[in-house]
């Protein structure tokens, strides 16, 4: 069984930076799609980066280029999210999740595309 736990949420100032992480276990096979996503009280889940995990190709949401990079440890199976230079506006549950590897190609991307979620870990950014 494919699982998902995020951790490193938490509150910062504004310009201030965070790190999370996600340990991903249960894969049989090495190639799949893994991205970020979050969601804000009264907003819709929106895609924030993926990074597929044969080819470590990447992609981002235009509100976070140049801000977040996404990454992975392949030896430890973590995920990682370096998030800099926050903003109030990226307040949100941000949860890590899994699909087959060609789901990292299509945009938009489409939450219901990704059959495993994390529980989610809080980001609040105060100004």
């Amino acid at each position: 069984q494919v699982q998902l736990v995020e951790s490193g949420g938490g509150s910062v100032q504004a310009g201030g930076s965070l790190r999370l992480s996600c340990a991903v276990s249960g894969y049989a096979y090495k190639n799949y799609c893994l991205a970020w996503f979050r969601q804000a009280p009264g907003k819709e889940r929106e895609g924030v980066a993926t990074i597929d995990t044969l080819g470590d190709t990447t992609s981002y949401a235009d509100s976070v280029k140049g801000r977040f990079t996404v990454s992975q440890d392949n030896a430890k199976n973590m995920l990682y999210l370096q998030m800099n230079s926050l903003k109030p506006e990226d307040t949100a549950m941000y949860y890590c999740a899994s699909a087959d590897a060609w789901v990292c190609f299509r945009s938009p991307l489409q939450p219901a595309d990704f059959s495993y979620w994390g529980q989610g870990t809080q980001v609040t950014v105060s100004s």
